[in-house]
């Protein structure tokens, strides 16, 4: 039996997770859970699964929860902010790191050092600050596995050994695969008007707003171009990205004889969340098989820069290294979060950020502090910018 905490329990990883770990009792059970604001949510997932904790960000509401779980009669403890997030993701056996954006990187962080099992659905812990990451894994022995449905083919399509890099290991090139989001063939002068709705409605998975918006503007391919850097320790040059609208091939790797080897399902997240958690063996997810005669076909091409300025920007930051990841992160949350808002244009989401890479300086971080340092001012940049075009 293996204790697990789902950083994140309420969104859409979250609850993958939660229905792989219910279909598998006998195996794994949860420790704690955990949410931002979505106290509802994490009232009913804790009723369900009689969590030991249960974390909210902000302290009062903590509070409140407390006392509603003492009136239900349950006995999981509540606890509050960063300090609590940290604390159990470090406590249990395995930890799911499915936090959105950069507020993932401190509780990640710890499951790492405390040497867990590390499950990892927040690229940005690994986009913002990628060698003290992976240095921190290196030194405690911690066992990291991506989540992310490219990052997971990926490493189900590697040699089980690696030593030396993936380039020792015979491989040529990494095929990375984005649907191309809702805006894939909706022409160019048209984008402008684009709706948050519009943008959130994605053709084949359903997920966060956020990563909605990003798999709309393919900076979410960006910055998995990024992790993939670090995760399989390879350079910006071995990662190709590829539009592949089914989302029925999750990525593809080549090897120096001519091999590509491709992993392939349905697109449903507990296909990689069910393989990490019981990694190196196999457990049911609970997804359906994939009907490949009824598929029937499978499309690729090119993406298009013009449409999709954002991987421009987030290979570019891939080359520079240092913080510009980490700056390119930080400006992309504040902009996504003002078009979701209705105070930026679909189209503007790629200028902001390009204006805050070519107004900052990128250094190498010494330090998570540095990091921290270099997220807050990109995104007090960011809000500046933003704050300008709304007056304009």
């Amino acid at each position: 039996m293996q204790s697990v905490t789902v950083l994140g329990s309420t969104g859409s990883i979250g609850i993958s997770t939660l229905d792989v770990l219910s279909r598998h009792p006998d195996r794994y059970s949860v420790y704690a859970l955990t949410a931002n604001t979505s106290a509802d949510e994490l009232f009913a997932q804790v009723m369900a699964f009689s969590p030991r904790y249960a974390v909210l960000r902000e302290a009062g509401l903590a509070a409140e929860f407390a006392e509603r779980l003492r009136v239900a009669g349950s006995n999981t403890e509540v606890l509050s902010g960063e300090a609590g997030l940290c604390e159990v993701a470090a406590a249990a056996d395995i930890t799911m790191a499915a936090i959105v954006g950069a507020a993932g990187l401190l509780p990640t962080l710890a499951a790492v050092e405390a040497g867990k099992k590390v499950l990892l659905a927040n690229k940005e812990s690994l986009v913002m600050a990628g060698q003290l990451f992976i240095d921190a894994v290196a030194k405690s022995g911690a066992t990291l596995l991506p989540i992310d449905s490219e990052h997971n083919a990926i490493f189900q399509c590697l040699p089980l050994a690696a030593e030396g890099g993936i380039k020792a290991q015979g491989v040529q090139r990494i095929l990375l695969t984005g649907s191309g989001g809702p805006f894939r063939a909706t022409p160019l002068d048209e984008l402008a008007t684009v709706t948050p709705d519009q943008a959130c409605a994605h053709p084949n998975w359903a997920m966060g707003r956020k990563i909605s918006v990003d798999s709309a503007t393919m900076m979410n391919k960006g910055l998995e171009l990024i992790e993939a850097c670090w995760l399989f320790q390879t350079d910006p040059a071995t990662i190709e990205i590829i539009i592949h609208p089914q989302s029925v091939i999750h990525s593809m790797v080549e090897y120096v004889d001519g091999s590509v080897l491709a992993q392939l399902g349905n697109p449903d997240m507990r296909t990689p969340i069910a393989h990490a958690l019981a990694w190196p063996q196999r457990i049911h997810s609970g997804v359906s098989s994939l009907d490949i005669i009824s598929q029937a076909r499978l499309d690729f091409e090119a993406p298009d820069e013009e449409r999709f300025p954002c991987l421009r920007l987030a290979r570019d930051a891939a080359i520079r290294g240092g913080t510009a990841p980490a700056v390119l992160n930080a400006a992309n949350e504040i902009a996504v979060a003002a078009f979701l808002d209705g105070e930026l244009a679909f189209v503007d989401i790629a200028q902001v950020i390009a204006d805050v890479m070519a107004q900052t300086n990128i250094g190498e971080p010494q330090s998570l502090l540095d990091v921290q340092t270099a997220d807050s001012a990109a995104r007090a940049l960011a809000v500046d910018l933003i704050s300008a075009k709304i007056r304009a």
